[in-house]
């Protein structure tokens, strides 16, 4: 009877949560405010709420349950193109601003913390140096930052998990064992972390990948994809290496080659699974983090006064704020002179408004909270007073990045004059004419050796096509439909002739570097709609 209960509360929090999702981001939507700031707020007011049941967060659960499927999303949405492109600056703000916020974090508690020593700082520092990939895509997105600025980010926040985990581990080494590792053997484990988890995750998607040349139904697919990073976490995590980076890599590995094993009906079925799937844990995330806070009070309940505490939160997430900005000013100018010297790249540096924004975007998440939680209960001098205090200051960098950063950056945007253009991106505008242009040469070359009588099918494609890049071409959206073909049944052969045509000469246009992994996805989808429309295939 006591399981039965104990299985009964349990599935009304979980009904609660879900709702609490739906409505607030339904809510988000209306006001035009990012759905992770409305539902970290949302949580807050909820908590207090008498009756409120309580839901405390496991980090176990965060890190096995919700964070491996969150950043293979993440990975899998990431352009490799614009990683390679980013890819000193992403390492010099995901490697080395993790080392210099831990190290300034030290020298700031030490020296303005009663409370905390360095060792308390160093490990303090540890647990929100690194930025959060959930945050950082939810809430870069849905603002309009330039794309350049949010593959930065996104790329930072998936990577520093590694400097990330190997700073806690010293620190809490250094805060229980009052010992310090050396220079070389810090560099060593470091490297096995980025190089062990980003083998791990190749391997498996390597095996993944050969495994779904004989996989062609959207039920198992949808299976088989959820495996994956579940299998790359725990894979890394068993051998000690970064499960996250293990994640990230197989998550772009398998989003690069699943041009290739997914047929245009399974790959509507798993993106629209999957697009359901990750909102609802980014939704169930953020509320979890909002209803953290009586938690959290209780543990620092009692040790300090009110106004202390409320200085010491203010004040450090001011200071974190900072040390990110005085890192990310210099390391763009660095940035930019390796790529023009060394790597021979042309793209143009950030301009100083859009590095101030990228200084202003260092979102922290669950994954700190969850960090600061992992910290054991009793550290030090035997006293969990220093633990307790670790938890809160997280709890309150998270709030104010997450809300006052958040808040403040699309007002941000507008005033640097950064907001995103209407309309179709340039790139994705002469993608579409060079795919429109291969659909129409092959249909001509097509026609020449036709020996059916099909001529005016070929003219009825041909004139469809042309009418499509003359919409293209023109620079407006135009008539982008995809082609009619109910009237012209005994056209299919041909007409999946030229989307296979269109589908080569885009994945063509991607693997040389041309367009980015957005722009192919998003006509990609387009060209799998139409081929899933003329063969009557059903869409779930």
């Amino acid at each position: 009877m006591e399981a039965g209960s104990s299985l009964h509360a349990v599935e009304t929090v979980i009904l609660l949560l879900l709702v609490l999702v739906a409505g607030f981001a339904a809510m988000a939507q209306r006001i035009k405010v990012p759905y992770p700031i409305v539902l970290v707020l949302a949580g807050l007011i909820i908590s207090f709420l008498p009756r409120m049941p309580r839901v405390p967060l496991d980090p176990d659960v965060v890190f096995v349950v919700f964070l491996p499927p969150l950043l293979y999303a993440s990975a899998w949405a990431m352009s490799w193109r614009e990683f390679r492109r980013n890819a000193i600056v992403i390492g010099l703000l995901a490697f080395g601003l993790v080392g210099f916020t831990v190290w300034g974090v030290a020298f700031f508690s030490d020296h303005f913390i009663t409370a905390l020593d360095w060792k308390a700082g160093f490990l303090l520092g540890a647990v929100v140096a690194t930025t959060d990939a959930i945050a950082a895509t939810s809430i870069a997105k849905s603002i309009g930052l330039p794309r350049r600025i949010v593959d930065i980010l996104e790329g930072e926040s998936l990577l520093n998990d590694a400097t990330g985990l190997l700073a806690l581990e010293i620190g809490i080494g250094i805060i229980q064992g009052g010992h310090t590792p050396t220079l070389g053997g810090g560099f060593l484990r470091l490297l096995y972390l980025v190089f062990g988890g980003i083998l791990i995750g190749l391997l498996i998607g390597i095996v993944i990948g050969w495994l779904e040349k004989f996989i062609d139904d959207g039920p198992v697919e949808l299976v088989v994809s959820l495996v994956v990073p579940y299998a790359a976490y725990l894979a890394g995590e068993h051998a000690k290496a970064s499960g996250v980076l293990a994640v990230v890599a197989s998550g772009i590995y398998m989003s690069r080659k699943s041009t290739q094993f997914f047929s245009p009906a399974v790959r509507l079925q798993v993106n629209a699974a999957w697009d359901a799937l990750t909102f609802m844990l980014n939704g169930l995330v953020f509320v979890l983090i909002g209803l953290q806070l009586p938690y959290v009070l209780a543990g620092i309940h009692g040790k300090f006064s009110k106004g202390t505490l409320i200085f010491y939160g203010a004040v450090f997430s001011v200071v974190l704020i900072v040390l990110r900005i005085i890192w990310v000013i210099p390391v763009f100018k660095i940035a930019a002179y390796i790529d023009r010297r060394w790597m021979k790249h042309k793209e143009e540096a950030l301009q100083p408004r859009e590095v101030f924004v990228v200084g202003w975007t260092g979102m922290r998440g669950v994954i700190a909270l969850a960090a600061a939680i992992s910290v054991p209960e009793i550290i030090g001098d035997g006293r969990s007073e220093t633990r307790n205090l670790i938890v809160f200051l997280a709890f309150c960098v998270i709030l104010v990045t997450l809300v006052l950063q958040g808040l403040t950056l699309p007002a941000l945007i507008r005033l640097l004059g950064l907001a995103g253009s209407a309309g179709m991106d340039p790139e994705e505008i002469e993608a579409r004419r060079i795919v429109l242009r291969a659909a129409v040469h092959h249909l001509e070359e097509a026609r020449k050796h036709d020996r059916h009588g099909d001529e005016h099918l070929y003219d009825d494609l041909i004139h469809r096509y042309r009418h499509k890049l003359a919409a293209v071409g023109g620079g407006e959206d135009g008539d982008l439909e995809t082609i009619d073909t109910e009237s012209i049944t005994r056209s299919r052969s041909i007409l999946e002739d030229a989307l296979q045509t269109e589908r080569r000469t885009l994945i063509s246009l991607r693997d040389s570097g041309r367009i980015g992994d957005d722009v192919l996805r998003t006509m990609e989808r387009e060209l799998d709609l139409a081929e899933t429309r003329y063969q009557g295939t059903p869409i779930v």
